[in-house]
């Protein structure tokens, strides 16, 4: 049987268009102090909690289970607080942004450009906020980066977070396409298990992050997208294997996995 042609790509957003997490971990300490709360993120303790699906959830699981005493808070009260620390540290990234603190990955403008000019689609499939991935695009791309990726899956729209695959099934939905005319990035673990449950052929990137994640399934594995072109993309998926969805996925909600944590000193 004669392959699908490849139409579209569906790029995750951090660690994988982007180099954002150290600007995260600034950020979220950041916020913690201005807070007036003695938490502090190290490397070890962030690259442990970015298993943890979105900054908010991240918050939380690090307060419920190295913190304790978040039985006690009220509900109302308890949200409320994780969103305004929340609030704080997605201002402080708007300003590491601004002066600089977060690039492209290399490789990956070349590669939006190759893919425009071969008229492939372009989506983007992340937990993250619509204004973080604004901020980071407008920076590295101008104000036409709304125009390039055609269809952009966030926080606001996504609410099951990945490994969850309801950002890529949504993207796949919107873009007309269909799984097997595409293929999806990523950098981690979670966001490969959502690209596959989702059909997708999946090329990941790991970042310094992620790079003893387990990627089983994946497509390929480079260490970033620098020479990559679309001629390599193309006979990649050519010779990808099929891949089923599955579809229970889009009838429950993801939990955010329960991970254990070491204590930040």
């Amino acid at each position: 049987m004669k392959p699908e042609p490849l139409r579209a790509l569906i790029f995750d957003f951090d660690g994988t268009l982007a180099d954002t997490e150290s600007a995260h971990r600034a950020a979220f300490n950041d916020a913690f102090a201005e807070a007036g709360l003695d938490w502090y993120w190290d490397e070890p303790l962030y690259t442990q909690l970015l298993e943890v699906c979105g900054g908010k959830e991240r918050i939380r699981h690090y307060w419920a289970r190295e913190r304790g005493g978040i039985q006690g808070i009220d509900a109302r009260a308890l949200a409320d607080t994780v969103q305004r620390i929340h609030d704080l540290k997605t201002a402080y990234y708007a300003r590491l942004v601004h002066d600089g603190a977060v690039q492209l990955r290399p490789g990956v403008l070349h590669l939006i450009h190759s893919a425009l000019d071969a008229r492939l689609r372009l989506a983007i499939a992340t937990t993250t906020s619509p204004i973080n991935i604004a901020v980071v695009l407008r920076s590295a791309i101008g104000p036409d980066w709304a125009r390039i990726f055609q269809v952009v899956e966030d926080a606001s729209t996504a609410s099951r977070k990945k490994p969850h695959p309801q950002g890529y099934l949504q993207a796949l939905q919107r873009l007309g396409v269909r799984a097997a005319e595409c293929l999806a990035f990523e950098d981690s673990a979670n966001g490969l298990q959502a690209a596959i449950d989702a059909g997708l052929p999946t090329v990941v990137t790991p970042n310094a992050f992620t790079t003893r994640h387990d990627f089983t399934g994946a497509l390929h594995v480079l260490s970033d997208l620098q020479g990559t072109t679309v001629a390599d993309l193309r006979d990649w998926h050519a010779t990808a294997p099929a891949l089923n969805r599955h579809p229970r996925f889009e009838r429950r909600p993801c939990p955010c996995p329960t991970v254990p944590l070491s204590r930040s000193t």
